[in-house]
């Protein structure tokens, strides 16, 4: 190489590309950095590679050592991925033995006064700091230990007096971690320790050649005497700091920090005698104290896991570890609305595994079945996926007891999708009741709130499973557990101790009163002995406490509550309040009923709520003789039209229709039985009266509510009574209901738009039988034939108004789809009012030939604007559409120009007097200039009342007034004067209309 007639330099090349050309993409500066990391792994020395530098002295060039190292230390402060390739350059570099002698004191001092000037406070400084504790980090990693040995306290003084431990950017303390571990095992002699726990043979053909012979390899334990021969060596005092700050690094709150803490405890342990080990574990046990935090938990188990998978835990040290870890592959904390612990039972779970390759099967069988056990459940129960999939991998080793069975049937695909964790996985220790009163009523009574509330859940559901075990083998459910009878009555202590400690109040009350009427339900549904029982007293006073406090209770889970305390009331009183079958108790009855009725007329409207839902809950039985006194109290409810009411009008609404349907319809029976010729009426009028509830509040239209659960209550009655007796139904309550029905089909809430078109083609489809007098019901079927009306899409207003206006062809229905339509149009959301005003408009085009339909709509909608002079949006729609009505359907003016228009304009008029909020302010002006095309007496009196908006009090009137009557004489230019008409506009435009009164008396017309 050195007789090559040119002057070859390997380290030239690369030094040039990378200080002298500005190399656009890290990739490239990054390889350049590693192809020059090669480069100084050359043979010889660098000074060959000079020349002549030092024999000439007109030559300024640099030593090809300097020049690569002031690379190095400009690419270890750059923020790119150069900066790593950089460290890896400098220890390939500075640990060159001509290198070493020159520049690694230099080095050192410079990467020490780099970080002691450097601040992590900025993003400059970090990146400075990165780049020299990472080449610190991989110089002592690859240097020789007594070529660094000298500088070592010096390197850790520094790092303790720069704070990096505390540094705030995670990355940072990751290297310092890194570095101080580095630290450690420079001072610290290179050797395996000879006191370790060894599980077989090192060498991969002695292992083979062993189990080829079929003979096994015993664990490797020293005599005590080689033990103490190597032992007999003294501990530097720095590395009693290094484990310190290892032992802080395992509490860290960030993972990668933690993880490289725990790699370090490892690696330093393997160098220490082993008392001093020892102490160390003991340090690392002291993390699993419930004092500490998760990630000091998280931490410990890593830390164990790399002491057990390098044989430094020795056996003697497995009943303290275990224990700890059983508690850690159950960790769970409560962090406010949720919970922290799945990062420790995941690494709880990787302890099993490296225990499991690190001990012998006689090592670990003393605690085989405890692990066995909490790994099977954490395989199968846990929430987080991760820690499910880690547990069932945690033994392949076929130690545990139907190890193969459990990998087989919860593998790691298997455990990750939920509906497989229920698999069996184990061979069961104890009976279903035995496993309810040994395992879960104990934890049902305790003092844990989510443990109790699991547990009480757990244990209604067991019971009931027990029901349908017996169930299946036709035999009762007491047989099934006679042997262990005194079992059942433990819910009866569940009961007792719940409610006399008052866990049932506050905050626990949200999760125990589900939970506890869960247990009811489940208890009845499983006809559990407790007939006159007085545990049957307490649970329904239970029910009624929870119906009567739903006030007291969270909006979250209010609603979840309510359906559970309605639930368990329906199978309380089917199992235990029926001393005959079909005949209820009468005491009870009467107590119920009456109590129920009483809570609708309460001052709190979730009482009005629970009680009106708990009517609609009882079975046909309790309801037998009490249906004309529970439909009255629901119909009274209904009609309470006070805001504050508007849950409890639903409720009442949903629970006359499951009233209705529970008794039953005869047409020939009592009113205070079924539903009959007697009562039907007022259940429909009650219903009908609900579709008209548009009540408002600060939440808005709180009003669809209620009708949309009448909606669905006179679906469920109509095709009730219609099954059993069609003729209840006359044509004025069939009548009523579609034309309500068609209006709620017109209007503007997709939702609720939606859910009444969807019940208008149910009933109009209904055949089994049909529903009877549907107004015009083949023209509607032509309209929603069979086979489209499934694929319309009630929620899109480009594909629901075109169906809904060619009802306005139909008379009966004509009214209400106007007036749903005038809301539509006279809403907010741009589709709606675009694809309702523009299917209206084509409906017009079509009649405008018709003068007799056009008379038609034109009353129609006069009906409509005159019964909804206070309704917003029916004003909305008069501005909005009105204008556009006789332009865009050229109607003839002989046809509107005496009745018609002086009714509009009498209208018109009454809307001054009527209080317009700041967006309707406008609308009389738009209304009196859309008039303005008849002529005679109408034309005349709409332009005195235009004259009179002009001098209104208000400014925002005046001004929208001149605009519009500017706009309206440009585009009939026959209102006015052509000598006057320069004039007028001129006053129109030039006149400030914000002036005070005062200043406008020289307006005139």
């Amino acid at each position: 190489f050195l007789s090559l007639p040119l002057p070859v330099r390997p380290g030239r090349p690369a030094t040039c590309c990378c200080c002298g050309c500005p190399w656009p993409t890290w990739e490239t500066r990054y390889m350049l950095l590693l192809w020059l990391s090669m480069t100084c792994l050359i043979p010889f020395d660098l000074s060959r590679l000079d020349g002549h530098l030092t024999s000439d002295p007109s030559q300024t060039r640099e030593p090809i050592m300097d020049r690569i190292l002031a690379v190095a230390k400009s690419y270890l402060m750059v923020t790119d991925k150069s900066r790593d390739a950089a460290s890896v350059l400098v220890s390939k570099f500075v640990t060159r033995p001509d290198v070493k002698l020159k520049r690694l004191g230099d080095f050192l001092d410079w990467s020490l006064t780099t970080i002691s000037q450097a601040s992590d406070q900025t993003m400059g400084g970090t990146v400075i700091l990165d780049g020299a504790l990472q080449s610190l980090a991989q110089l002592f990693k690859h240097g020789k230990r007594d070529d660094f040995l000298q500088y070592a306290p010096v390197v850790l003084q520094c790092l303790a007096q720069c704070h990096v431990a505390e540094s705030s950017q995670a990355t940072l303390r990751k290297l310092g971690v890194k570095l101080v571990q580095r630290l450690g095992l420079t001072f610290l002699k290179p050797r395996l320790a000879k006191w370790r726990y060894q599980r077989g043979s090192r060498s991969l053909a002695a292992n083979l050649s062993l189990s080829q012979s079929g003979s096994t390899v015993q664990a490797v334990s020293p005599d005590m005497e080689t033990q103490s021969q190597e032992e007999d060596y003294d501990i530097p005092e720095e590395v009693e700091n290094v484990i310190e700050q290892l032992l802080g690094g395992l509490k860290d709150k960030e993972t990668i920090v933690r993880w490289s803490a725990a790699k370090g405890i490892g690696r330093v342990t393997g160098r220490l005698p082993r008392e001093l080990a020892d102490e160390v574990v003991g340090s690392v046990l002291d993390c699993f104290s419930f004092q500490e935090t998760d990630n000091a938990w998280h931490g410990g188990c890593l830390a164990l896991a790399e002491l057990g998978r390098r044989g430094l835990l020795v056996p003697s040290r497995l009943p303290d570890v275990v224990p700890l870890i059983l508690k850690a592959l159950v960790y769970d904390e409560k962090r406010g609305a949720c919970s922290v612990g799945s990062n420790v039972r995941d690494a709880a779970c990787y302890v099993c595994w490296a225990f499991a390759r690190a001990y012998e099967p006689t090592e670990l069988k003393p605690f085989v079945t405890q692990i066995a056990c909490a790994l099977v459940i954490t395989a199968v129960f846990d929430r987080n996926i991760n820690c499910r999939r880690a547990a069932s991998v945690s033994d392949h080793s076929g130690t545990f007891p139907y190890g193969i069975d459990i990998v087989v049937a919860a593998d790691y695909f298997a455990v990750g999708n939920l509906n497989n964790c229920c698999v069996i996985t184990g061979r069961p220790t104890h009976t279903p009741v035995q496993t309810l009163d040994v395992l879960l009523l104990p934890i049902a009574l305790g003092i844990d709130l989510h443990s109790r509330h699991g547990a009480i859940l757990a244990s209604a559901e067991i019971s009931h499973a027990l029901y349908k075990l017996a169930n299946q083998n036709n035999r009762p459910v007491t047989e099934l557990i006679s042997s262990d009878y005194q079992y059942v009555v433990r819910p009866q202590q569940i009961f007792v101790v719940v409610v006399v400690s008052c866990l049932c109040r506050g905050f626990g009350g949200e999760l125990m009163r589900p939970a506890v009427c869960s247990l009811i339900e489940n208890m009845s549904l499983s006809k559990m002995p407790f007939k006159d029982d007085p545990v049957i007293t307490g649970w329904q006073w239970l029910i009624d406490d929870t119906l009567k406090s739903l006030h007291l209770i969270s909006p979250g889970p209010r609603d979840g509550i309510k359906e559970a305390a309605v639930s368990a009331l329906a199978a309380l009183c089917e199992q235990y309040y029926q001393p005959q079958p079909g005949m209820a108790d009468p005491q009870m009855q009467e107590v119920l009923v009456s109590q129920y009725i009483a809570g609708l007329k309460s001052t709190e409207v979730l009482t009005r709520c629970g009680s009106a839902l708990a009517l609609g809950s009882l079975p046909r039985f309790m309801i037998h003789g009490k249906l004309h006194q529970i439909l009255s109290g629901l119909q009274q409810s209904c009609s309470q039209r006070e805001v504050c009411f508007t849950e409890a009008r639903r409720d009442a609404a949903k629970a006359m229709a499951q009233v209705c349907v529970t008794a039953g319809v005869s047409a020939q029976g009592g009113s205070d039985s079924v539903v009959c010729e007697g009562n039907v009426s007022a259940v429909y009028r009650a219903l009908l009266d609900c579709m008209t509830d548009y009540t408002l509040d600060s939440r808005g239209d709180v009003g669809a509510w209620v009708r949309e659960a009448a909606m669905t209550s006179l679906m469920e009655v109509t095709l009730c009574v219609v099954g059993t007796a069609p003729q209840l139904l006359s044509p004025g309550l069939v009548n009523g209901m579609m034309c309500s029905l068609a209006q709620q089909s017109a209007e503007k809430i997709d939702r609720y738009r939606a859910h009444a078109g969807s019940v208008f083609v149910r009933l109009l489809h209904s055949n089994n039988p049909a529903v009877p007098h549907i107004p015009h019901r083949e023209e509607l079927l032509a309209i929603f034939p069979t086979e489209g009306a499934e694929g319309l899409n009630w929620n899109a207003p480009s594909q629901a108004f075109p169906h809904i206006t060619q009802l306005l062809r139909l008379p009966q229905y004509q009214y209400h789809t106007l007036l749903g339509l005038t809301v539509s149009v006279g809403g907010l959301t741009e589709s709606t009012v675009r694809f309702s005003s523009q299917s209206l408009f084509d409906h017009l085009m079509l009649i405008q030939q018709d003068a007799a339909a056009l008379g038609q709509f034109s009353e129609a909608l006069l009906h409509v604007f005159r019964d909804n002079l206070r309704n917003d949006s029916v004003k909305t729609f008069s501005h909005n559409t009105q204008p556009d009505i006789h332009t865009r359907c050229s109607l003839p003016r002989t046809l509107l120009s005496h009745p018609l228009t002086r009714t509009l304009l009498s209208l018109t008029r009454t809307l001054l007097s009527l209080p317009l909020t700041r967006t309707l302010l406008s609308l009389p002006s738009c209304r009196f200039c859309g008039l303005i095309q008849f002529q005679g007496e109408v034309r005349k009196k709409v332009l005195f009342q235009l004259l009179l908006l002009l001098c209104h009090p208000f400014p925002v009137i005046r001004k929208t007034t001149a605009s519009q009557v500017y706009e309206m004489l440009l585009t009939y230019d026959d209102v006015i004067d052509p000598d006057v008409m320069d004039d007028v506009m001129t006053s129109l435009s030039d006149t400030n209309w914000s002036v005070e009164s005062g200043d406008r008396n020289s307006i005139s017309p």
